[in-house]
């Protein structure tokens, strides 16, 4: 049965890669994937041996003992558990598309038009690549990929140099997220699990993650694509400007900023903290758009005219679902690997296979070679798969104490690894739905970029350590 999972795991990736050749949506095979792997799991569920705890981030003891019933029973309820981490997730989407949505309804983003003078590529690259590296580490790199691509969208009409710097993004989201304890779920991770702090962990990775952002866009600025100016359509320039433009930037940008000061407060999940910051930013949003009307409306046909013009209704009109079911199925699709402990067997064989690597091993000066080795693996292993597994079987490979070096480093390898590939991360997953990039053309284009990116920062982390 597990063959038949992996099997089927590995159909729907290449029909999601191959989407442009089979002509086939990657929403289809993302769905279908998710579904089937579901179904063999409820249909093989007595099978297998094992079962993967994702609240404890460890694999459950005695499950191949457990009645059918009761595995059953395990089965639904860490469907439910996923679905609702991942509900979680699409819903803190759909607040933040709403919200960049309901800016650019009010032409917002021309205000960071008019703010950025320059039309040279080389100078826009490095704006956005810094943006994404500080908004990751404020509001996480998934968030900060969101609002940059809906933003790059809005300015930047040439698609080519759009994909360019939308690939420089999540490379730089990635790396901003590694060094903020709530930019990347994997630090956060870590975080919580009391093996690194903030203060470490900032004075630890800062320097290593702001140049794998920076060595990337500096190769990035000398190729081709990015010479000369941009075109700017002359519709654009001359498309009337709202009065409540930047009002409504300002605000909007600000509510995304201040979910996560809102879930420090509650400890409450950051999609509550965005249905509050959405539900500001609407009233505002409907308050200014019914200045433009008449407050008084007596028949219906005035009512249903004033409707059309919600700003709110028109946002969420322009969502694109598409792209949210896509990060449905390949969410759940990588739930199903973890439940059965696939992905957790995946990274403790590395440690079979390392026998320097044992549980009470101090992470020595000796160590050093072996140990990053592993590490680095794991920051590679994440650009294929999921990293929170990853990072999960690695709180059970080492036993080292708070702040060690070494937690540091799984931090930075696990955040930045999956910036290699598109499927590698949640920002890449996100940036490949919203731009509809195709798998092979990041492969050619960026992948080369981020391993280097990686591989300096990696360098630069093993120099830092020895100041600690």
């Amino acid at each position: 049965m597990e063959a038949a999972i992996i099997l089927v795991f590995v159909l729907g990736y290449l029909a999601i890669t191959l989407e442009h050749n089979l002509k086939i949506d990657k929403l289809i095979p993302a769905l279908v994937m998710m579904a089937l792997l579901w179904a063999i799991i409820a249909l093989g569920l007595e099978s297998f041996p094992q079962w993967f705890d994702s609240a404890k981030h460890s694999l459950l003891d005695g499950f191949g003992a457990f009645s059918g019933e009761r595995k059953m029973e395990l089965m639904e309820e860490t469907l439910l558990h996923h679905l609702g981490k991942t509900a979680e997730i699409l819903v803190f989407l759909l607040g933040a598309m709403t919200i960049v949505e309901i800016i650019d309804y009010f032409d917002g983003f021309s205000t960071i038009k008019d703010f950025v003078k320059t039309k040279k590529k080389t100078k826009i690259l490095w704006v956005f690549s810094i943006l994404a590296f500080t908004l990751s580490a404020i509001i996480d790199n998934l968030t900060a990929t969101i609002v940059l691509i809906s933003i790059l969208q809005k300015i930047v009409k040439d698609r080519d140099t759009r994909l360019y710097l939308a690939g420089l993004i999540i490379i730089a989201a990635n790396a901003g997220g590694a060094w903020s304890p709530i930019g990347d779920v994997t630090t956060t991770m870590l975080w919580i699990g009391k093996k690194v702090s903030t203060g470490h962990l900032i004075g630890y990775l800062f320097v290593p993650s702001f140049l794998c952002m920076a060595v990337p866009s500096f190769i990035a600025s000398f190729l081709p694509i990015f010479k000369g100016d941009l075109e700017v359509e002359e519709q654009v320039e001359s498309k009337k400007k709202s009065r409540f433009s930047a009002t409504m930037l300002y605000l909007g940008l600000g509510a995304i900023v201040f979910v996560p000061v809102f879930k420090m407060i509650t400890h409450l999940p950051p999609y509550v903290g965005m249905m509050l910051s959405l539900g500001v930013v609407a009233i505002f949003a409907e308050v200014y758009s019914s200045s433009k009307f008449s407050l008084t409306v007596f028949n219906s046909e005035e009512s249903d005219a004033h409707a059309l013009h919600s700003p709110v209704h028109h946002s969420l009109s322009k969502i694109e679902l598409p792209s949210i079911l896509f990060f449905l199925g390949i969410l759940m699709a990588v739930a199903a690997l973890e439940s059965l402990g696939i992905l957790f067997e995946l990274a403790s064989k590395l440690k079979e296979t390392m026998p320097m690597l044992g549980t009470e091993m101090s992470y020595s000066y000796e160590a050093h070679t072996v140990s990053d080795l592993v590490i680095l693996l794991l920051g590679v292993g994440s650009a294929v798969i999921d990293n929170v597994p990853l990072v999960a079987a690695s709180l059970g490979m080492f036993s080292e104490p708070l702040d060690n070096e070494l937690w540091h480093f799984v931090a930075y390898s696990a955040g930045t690894g999956g910036s290699m590939l598109i499927i590698g991360s949640a920002a890449g997953v996100v940036a490949m739905g919203m731009e509809k990039i195709d798998f092979f053309w990041y492969l050619k284009k960026i992948s080369w970029l981020a391993l280097i990116g990686f591989l300096v920062g990696a360098a630069a982390f093993m120099v830092t350590r020895t100041l600690f």
